[in-house]
């Protein structure tokens, strides 16, 4: 029964890893869930220091993947129609045109939006690529966390 428990949380933390980069799969989250089996079937394997503060750093990057597009577009000047847009070109790029549409498809969007809202296309391509680099930031975070828990899984196994 503790093997299928193991595996598992094998499954979430490689999904967690997955979902780093899926928009739609919480990577950082599902990578947690993995920890915490492990931790209660091996009887406690984990500090609750450990197990909180890597909760709270969950947290606070699903809280900041939500942001860092919209600020990275923010900070280049953006509107609100190029933030809605590369989150609308993300959904659209990760559905028809993977794996590059992940990539590609927030740009795009960014950049629909803000012609949409009236710019010029420089300005409008200045607040698309904002809009990326907050996006690459934010799956380099999760990544990163996603990666720290797998690392904290597999050794403790």
């Amino acid at each position: 029964m503790e093997t299928l428990f193991i595996v598992i949380g094998a499954l979430f933390i490689i999904a967690g890893i997955i979902g780093a980069f899926i928009p739609l799969l919480p990577g950082p989250p599902l990578s947690y869930i993995g920890i915490l089996i492990l931790h209660f079937i091996k009887g406690g394997l984990f500090s609750w220091l450990f197990l909180i503060s890597w909760g709270i750093v969950v947290v606070i990057v699903v809280t900041l993947d939500s942001f860092m597009p919209a600020e990275g577009s923010r900070r280049m000047g953006g509107s609100k129609f190029g933030i809605y847009g590369a989150l609308i070109g993300a959904l659209i790029g990760l559905f028809f045109f993977p794996p590059a549409g992940i990539i590609v498809g927030p740009i795009v969007g960014a950049f629909i939006g803000e012609f949409i809202a009236g710019k010029e296309s420089g300005s409008a391509l200045r607040a698309a690529m904002g809009s990326f680099v907050g996006f690459l930031v934010a799956v380099a975070l999760k990544v990163g966390v996603a990666v720290i828990l797998a690392y904290h899984f597999f050794i403790h196994l």
